[in-house]
């Protein structure tokens, strides 16, 4: 948020009737951490008993790691450091359920308690905006993130490390205890020790020494209370190398993970592996010093704890969260490029990586490594701004058209925005928000009962209204060879294409209309995943005794009762409406009101008139179908015009200004609307 955020003059925001609202905000934000905390609980109790906090039951339950006599490291299920066992070992006297449930409390207080630190640790001044919100909005993201679920959900320890460090180093008075904490840290998590040479090129030279000492000081008090443990961790294992899942399983988010993912193995990927973490380790640790002394000392943390993920031998998904408070550190010069680092951010640790990254064979080593890539651009490469920049504090600001007006009073309109957008932050939405889209509509499947009550349904209807056309134009289609072969490719190759043309396009040349356009079918979609969930359909190819020839999927077995593996890919009951018409038709209003030609204007509205033809001939849809589709994008553009007012006439806020170069001053840069 503090990322995000244009300072005004003085930091006025949150003074007089901004206030009142500031604080409404603050309880609702706080209303959602106390639902996701439920929701956290909720979850635990649901889950059986065999399959919830499994590695802490691996740790200390009866037949546990702790429990028997021997290494803990016997069996590689214990991946913690000997002082880790040590500290754990008097959990083996709680009783099994109520360890369970004061784990959980207690990690969800840990989660609450580094969002406050977080909050805290943000660089000053901020203003009273930030003030009221960080901590809330800090939390949240935390319970959101899959690190933070991945522990709660084992039962692991790996907040317990990120939250010392963050305390010691804002939390906390004097040098020595801050680094009491580090070392305690570094006792959970060797690689933790990253820190000292942090603490000691900024000057906390006591810090750094403190660290050192305490965790040798734990370290040989776990070798002293358990010396064969400890020769096995520290010795055997080299340092816990070996431990836990496969080295190349997805989990292990660092380089050796990404290493032996890629095939490298043996004494060669072992070489590679160290010269590639001496590497990062030391630009990582340059940079991390040169944002501390900047001012910025939470971003050097992050960048450290960056430099942790990608140099550990394993990094599995608890151990992740080090890279979520990269996200504070401020990139770009406008105002709305300063969105894009910190939600890409966000979005990497709460998603997972497949709705990231398209399921395309070319990027699976992006797909793959997501986080671990994250967190060497973080190490490595993003451009965080310095505290001296003009740019810091006062961004290129974002240009707005003229407030709308519109017909309708009490519509809350938005603020239309002139300017285009950032590529890369719509880039990055478009591609999470269809697979959210695919993920709910995949979801929405209702059972082949009630599709197939509700496709008898449209037929009467149909058949009433004399619509009922589907099984005359299917065998007329298939008779012919090549038709048929038209409406297939039509199907299959323009439902994607054509929109992705039409909002390039705009965004290149009408960026305020790219805006309008792309707002109208965003909502389209929505109200259209609406009827997906509440009215499940069977098209007319699944309807036996129908008689439609399936010219696409070829012929589907209906004694099975999924129709063979088709439906294991996609809802095959997402008929209505149909979005294949819709967006469709979305497209040929959008070239129609927008093209200047009138010839253009015709062969944009050519598209929806080919689309239904193709979506009856191939059995995909009923003819109602295509008429839910058209209420949907109508509900769209109306809903797009209630928020936003009319469309933005061309030559007024379309967009021109958003290559302006701004003017500076001594105070930063200057609106260029305002001068």
């Amino acid at each position: 948020m503090a990322n995000a955020e244009q300072s005004g003059p003085g930091g006025a925001v949150g003074t007089g009737a901004a206030a009142p609202r500031l604080g409404a905000v603050r309880t609702v934000l706080w209303l959602v951490v106390a639902v996701l905390v439920a929701r956290q609980i909720a979850v635990v109790l649901r889950t059986p008993r065999s399959e919830r906090l499994t590695d802490l039951e691996t740790w200390v339950g009866p037949d546990g790691v702790l429990h028997v006599a021997g290494s803990l490291y016997d069996s590689t299920r214990f991946t913690g450091t000997p002082f880790g066992g040590l500290v754990l070992k008097p959990l083996t006297r709680a009783a099994e359920q109520a360890l369970g449930w004061g784990w959980t409390f207690g990690t969800l207080l840990l989660v609450v308690a580094l969002g406050l630190v977080a909050a805290r640790a943000l660089p000053q001044p901020v203003t009273r905006r930030t003030a009221l919100l960080a901590a809330p909005v800090a939390v949240t993201v935390l319970m959101l993130s899959l690190p933070v679920r991945n522990a709660l959900h084992l039962g692991q320890t790996s907040i317990i490390p990120v939250l010392l460090v963050l305390a010691g180093c804002f939390a906390v008075r004097g040098e020595r205890v801050s680094g009491v904490f580090t070392g305690i840290a570094a006792a959970f998590q060797p690689t933790v020790l990253l820190f000292v040479p942090l603490l000691w090129f900024t000057g906390r030279r006591r810090a750094a020494a403190s660290t050192g000492v305490t965790f040798a000081g734990a370290t040989v008090l776990a070798w002293a209370a358990m010396p064969h443990d400890s020769y096995a961790y520290w010795v055997h294992h080299l340092a816990g190398v070996g431990l836990g899942g496969r080295a190349d399983d997805l989990a292990n988010q660092s380089l050796h993970g990404a290493l032996l993912r890629f095939g490298l193995e043996g004494p060669l990927e072992i070489a590679v592996f160290l010269v590639l973490a001496a590497v990062v380790a030391v630009l990582g640790m340059r940079r991390a010093i040169h944002y501390a002394r900047d001012g910025q000392l939470l971003l050097a943390v992050a960048i450290t704890g960056c430099v942790v993920v990608a140099v550990s031998p394993t990094s599995w998904q608890h151990q992740l969260l080090w890279v979520l408070p990269a996200a504070v550190g401020r990139v770009g010069k406008k105002a709305s490029a300063r969105y894009v680092w910190p939600v890409a951010v966000v979005l990497v640790m709460t998603l997972p990586a497949k709705m990231m990254v398209p399921n395309v064979g070319v990027l699976h080593p992006a797909r793959d490594n997501v986080v671990l890539l994250t967190a060497l651009a973080s190490a490595l490469v993003v451009p965080f701004l310095s505290r001296t920049s003009a740019y810091y504090r006062h961004p290129v600001p974002t240009v707005y058209a003229p407030k709308a007006e519109t017909r309708f009073s009490w519509a809350p309109l938005l603020r239309r925005v002139a300017t285009r957008p950032n590529l890369l932050l719509e880039l990055l939405l478009i591609r999470v928000t269809y697979a959210a889209y695919q993920r709910t509509r995949l979801e929405a499947a209702g059972s082949r009962a009630v599709a197939e009550e509700h496709a008898g349904q449209i037929l009467a209807i149909e058949k009433a209204l004399f619509l009922d056309i589907e099984h005359g134009v299917n065998h007329a289609v298939v008779r012919i060879g090549w038709l048929r072969n038209f409406f297939d490719f039509y199907y299959t190759s323009f439902h994607f294409a054509v929109p992705l043309t039409v909002l390039g396009l705009l965004y290149w040349r009408r960026p305020a209309d790219y805006r309008w356009a792309r707002t109208a079918i965003g909502l389209t979609t929505v109200l259209a995943l609406v009827g997906f969930f509440f009215y499940p359909l069977a098209p007319p190819r699944l309807m036996p005794g129908l008689g439609i020839i399936d010219t696409i999927h070829g012929v589907q077995d209906f004694s099975k009762p999924d129709y063979g593996t088709l439906t294991q890919l996609t809802n095959q009951y997402a008929a209505m409406p149909s979005l294949h018409f819709g967006w469709s038709l979305w497209c040929g209003l959008t070239i129609a009101i927008v093209a200047p030609r009138w010839w253009t204007k015709a062969l944009g509205l050519l598209h929806p008139t080919f689309t239904v033809a193709a979506i009856v001939a191939t059995g995909n849809h009923w003819v109602l179908d295509a008429v839910g589709g058209a209420a949907v994008v109508g509900a769209g553009f109306a809903l797009t015009y209630l928020l936003t007012g009319p469309r933005a006439q061309p030559g007024k806020d379309d967009g021109t200004t958003d290559d302006e170069v701004p003017r500076t001053t001594a105070s930063g840069p200057r609106d260029p609307v305002r001068g």
